[in-house]
């Protein structure tokens, strides 16, 4: 993405380090106290004063940002015009004077680096606008959708290994004079992590297929979306049940994967947002006298 919408006039000093693994960056968007799933109700602004933007805001969960060489922030950069044409992405260096790491927020009790960050009078260079003026959602969109693609892979990965310790477990656990695999209800939890992490794949490996022809696969991407977060959070949560007690302590990598699980249906678009956007995309089809078409090419 950077690639495509960097200036010259910095591409050599960050992209060519971010790719050989020198430096690392790091994202602004979300902000305290704004609905995420609303994007243009973001509050940070840049002004343009001679050949500087000057940033004012304050964002959350810019992970690394502790880390990161620098940071690329949305925000409102233009008057006068519709919300989705009236943000921009600008290239911060988090060694900028205003630049202020305000704390890092626990997720679900742990500190994994979600930065709170606040922005007074950010001044950088003009050069460091990404792509053109007003084109910020445009871009966020160019990474959101494959990012999410990533994310349900990575769903799909954590599935397998919570249901290999489910099975495991099944097989060697002894309650009531047989193992709980031979338990009616635990067999029920195998058959349905089975057919919901099956799914899940054909769901991911289908969005990925439209992405590698070209489209955008908008309808694709989220019903995986939405499916995938609850079948990661259905299947873990079923081998705890298996693994009873132990389940919830830190003897097996179960409870972080739940916790990490809860938060896969809020980050990239909550679940609702998804559902209804989604929904609306299938009927649009319909109401052009078209249909959906869910096969494989």
């Amino acid at each position: 993405m950077l690639n495509r919408y960097a200036s010259d006039e910095w591409r050599d000093k960050y992209l060519k380090p971010l790719v050989a693994g020198e430096v690392f960056p790091s994202f602004g968007m979300t902000e305290p106290g704004v609905a995420s799933s609303d994007p243009t109700q973001l509050q940070t602004r840049a002004e343009l004063i001679g050949d500087e933007w000057v940033i004012n805001g304050r964002k959350w969960f810019t992970s690394g940002a502790a880390q990161a060489a620098y940071t690329t922030v949305m925000c409102r950069t233009e008057t006068g015009v519709p919300d989705h044409a009236a943000f921009s992405q600008i290239v911060v260096p988090t060694d900028t004077k205003g630049y202020n790491i305000v704390r890092d927020v626990a997720v679900m009790g742990e500190y994994e680096g979600h930065y709170e960050v606040a922005y007074d009078n950010v001044r950088v260079p003009k050069a460091n606008l990404l792509g053109p003026r007003g084109q910020g959602f445009k871009i966020a969109q160019d990474r959101l959708g494959p990012g999410r693609i990533f994310h349900c892979m990575r769903w799909l990965g954590q599935a397998q290994r919570a249901f290999d310790l489910m099975c495991q477990r099944a097989n060697s656990r002894v309650a009531f004079g047989k193992t709980l695999g031979e338990h009616q209800q635990i067999q029920k939890f195998i058959f349905d992590s089975a057919a919901e992490i099956q799914a899940s794949r054909l769901l991911t490996l289908h969005a990925a297929q439209k992405i590698d022809q070209g489209d955008e696969a908008r309808v694709e991407i989220g019903l995986i979306k939405v499916y995938g977060a609850s079948m990661l959070h259905n299947v873990i949560d079923r081998a705890i049940q298996v693994w009873g007690a132990k389940g919830v302590t830190e003897d097996t990598p179960l409870e972080r994967m739940y916790r990490h699980a809860r938060f896969a249906r809020i980050y990239d678009g909550a679940d609702e947002v998804h559902v209804q956007t989604t929904s609306r995309r299938i009927l649009k089809f319909y109401g052009n006298g078209g249909t959906f078409d869910f096969g494989l090419r």
